[in-house]
């Protein structure tokens, strides 16, 4: 068991290795067959400790080398393989192997074909580091590696300006919230003096220290803090809708199954300490069901296709928070599970969409595609269905367990949840009609050139599309299943890291809001339907008036622009006055000046170099006399 969570890491760092050093010696074909073999034995090496732990469910410590010893603080770089970090190893490397096969076909034109596989291969390594890490030091370097790779692959089309800003966007915002990860770990360390997961949630050490429970909710609070830049919510969510403008595949693994997931692993992973901040769990639930309306309703007149499943992140990734702050730890990783599956196949089925229309992503000029490619119309179909939460696809299960809970810690968050998926369902359905059905509204060109993408491209969907309907059986409803016989594996299996479920919710009310919730998503589907196939409404252009509440909405409510107002700008201008004032005129007139004083000193005293040997003689003397003067008296 040690020797695979040690081989684990090594697998995708050996080809980023392979392909960074060889680079231009290596033909595509070779830099594809290094970068999806990393990947896919560490997928295997993830299998195999998956089903260790399913058998015996004792977590395993790998400690490879002391690392730091410093007075009292000493750290190790050690992993640690249990239930929760054996079921995010298995969506990171599964997932992300079927984005790399994908790569293959979306890349294949690509100038920068190998530069963009060692860093999807860097990116599964560091993202790997994250979730093993035994303490949150190990952790740190996964989550700063993710973010450096998250920067060059959003930037990855450098010599377009707008993806460099897109990248450094994305990179000061999770700075930001890095900040108040590194506040908590020396909170942590300074009152629990470790920062070593078997050693702070051991049974009974935390209680044993006493710690003031304003510091514990400033721990939390700084942890959280952490969790919004990574996951994206309000207000350091930003980052992620502009970050489409790096390459399909990275959209998929960055948004779908990896990068915006960490906060959701990291608050998870210390859960204990939040289940002791009740304050902070009413802050997350706040935070995260805000985040969730937020993201929801501005993707309901974007027309970017990526815009719009990347506001769809935005939106789900605050109902997996919304989940937290109810204490509903195992429903939120549930739903990273499924959403992994369903939005990773959502943004690949984009990326096929794109690739036939030439680069074009504007779903007012698409439509009609449905005939000339099926099996991408089919499993984005199936997308759809599971994101809208219809039975029995995975996202039904997955958001059913998290209204559920709400549903029992307080129903306004219920009535919120229900609202997101109402929303959900709608503009999804949208996407898809304006995409797929109709008749095509591109150039000519653009229809000539349509076909369905290749294999590389389409058997990761129909795999993805497979999982999509069958994950989330895995996480059978409470009540309904143990009327029937079926318990809840998914919740069984996480109990020893992240509690059992206490909610009990009785079967009458159980079936009555899953009936509901999923009558409620058809008729919002048929509504779609009617909107935009029957009566064929077609979205406004971009010079179109608009009503003032819909060009809230268009516009994502104006906070880019207020956020550039209140902070860019007076940066900015702060940033040219240090330059032009401090820099230029103080601290260069400064050096400046010391140099011109040196000049102008040493042209003096060369004077003195006259070339006269009878002047040197007595200069020599008189230096002399003066010495022994000095020394005499």
């Amino acid at each position: 068991m040690e020797q695979l969570v040690k081989l684990i890491i090594l697998f995708p760092l050996l080809s980023f290795a392979l392909i960074g050093l060889l680079n231009r010696r290596l033909t595509k074909k070779h830099t594809a067959i290094f970068a999806c073999t990393g990947v896919f034995l560490s997928f295997v090496d993830s299998l195999l400790i998956f089903f260790s732990q399913a058998s015996h469910h004792h977590p395993v410590e790998v400690k490879l080398f002391e690392w730091i010893s410093a007075g009292s603080f000493k750290a190790s770089f050690s992993f640690l393989s249990d239930p929760l970090s054996s079921i995010f190893l298995l969506v990171i490397t599964g997932v992300g192997f079927l984005i790399h096969i994908f790569s293959v076909g979306y890349m294949k034109d690509d100038d920068g074909f190998r530069r963009f596989f060692a860093y999807l291969n860097l990116f599964i390594f560091f993202m790997l580091i994250l979730v093993l890490g035994n303490n949150f030091l190990v952790m740190f370097i996964g989550w700063e590696g993710v973010g450096f790779c998250s920067y060059m692959l959003i930037g990855f089309w450098y010599k377009d300006h707008k993806n460099n800003d897109a990248a450094k966007k994305a990179f000061v915002m999770n700075r930001i919230g890095d900040l108040g990860f590194l506040i908590a770990m020396c909170l942590i360390f300074v009152n629990y003096h470790t920062l070593d997961y078997t050693q702070l949630f051991a049974p009974g050490y935390i209680s044993s220290i006493f710690v003031d429970q304003s510091t514990l909710v400033l721990i939390t609070c700084c942890l959280f803090v952490g969790a919004m830049g990574k996951s994206a919510q309000i207000p350091l969510y930003t980052w992620l809708p502009d970050a489409m403008a790096g390459p399909t595949p990275v959209s998929a693994l960055i948004h779908a199954a990896t990068m915006v997931t960490a906060g959701i692993y990291m608050v998870a992973r210390t859960n204990i300490l939040f289940s002791l901040t009740p304050e902070t769990m009413q802050f997350v639930a706040i935070i995260g069901s805000a985040t969730a309306l937020l993201g929801a309703s501005i993707g309901l007149f974007q027309n970017d296709i990526k815009k719009v499943l990347a506001y769809s992140t935005v939106s789900q990734l605050g109902l997996m928070f919304l989940a937290l702050g109810v204490g509903a730890y195992s429903a939120a990783v549930f739903h990273v599970v499924t959403h992994a599956f369903f939005k990773a196949l959502l943004f690949l089925g984009s990326g096929s969409v794109i690739h036939a229309m030439g680069g074009e992503q504007d779903i007012r000029h698409m439509g009609g595609l449905k005939k000339h490619m099926p099996i991408t119309y089919k499993t984005f179909l199936i997308g759809t269905l599971a994101i809208s939460g219809i039975p029995p696809l995975a996202g039904f299960f997955s958001k059913d367990l998290i209204l559920a809970e709400a549903f029992e810690y307080n129903q306004i968050y219920f009535v919120i949840g229900l609202l997101v998926s109402i929303m959900t369902a709608f503009y999804m359905f949208r996407l898809l009609f304006l995409t797929f059905h109709g008749k095509f509204r591109g150039t000519h060109e653009q229809e000539h050139h349509l076909h369905e993408s290749p294999a590389t491209m389409t058997i990761p969907l129909v795999i993805l599309s497979v999982f999509a309907c069958i994950a989330g059986f895995i996480g059978f409803p409470h009540a309904l299943g143990e009327s029937i016989g079926i318990h809840n594996w998914f919740d069984h299996f996480l109990s020893p890291v992240l509690g059992a479920t206490t909610g009990k919710m009785e079967l009458s009310t159980e079936l009555i809001l899953m009936g509901l919730t999923t009558a409620i998503i058809v008729v919002i589907i048929m509504i779609a339907r009617n909107v935009y196939i029957i009566k064929e409404t077609l979205p406004a252009n971009e010079h179109a008036p608009l009503p003032a509440g819909k060009k809230l909405i268009y516009n994502k409510y104006f906070v880019d622009e207020f956020y550039t107002a209140v902070f860019t700008k007076p940066l900015d201008k702060f940033s040219h006055f240090l330059q032009n004032s401090v820099d230029h005129k103080f601290i260069d007139g400064i050096v400046n000046g010391v140099g011109k004083i040196t000049i102008s000193a040493g042209q003096t005293i060369r004077l003195i170099q006259s070339g006269n040997i009878g002047y040197y003689v007595i200069s020599i003397v008189a230096a002399i006399i003066l010495m022994l003067s000095l020394f005499i008296f």
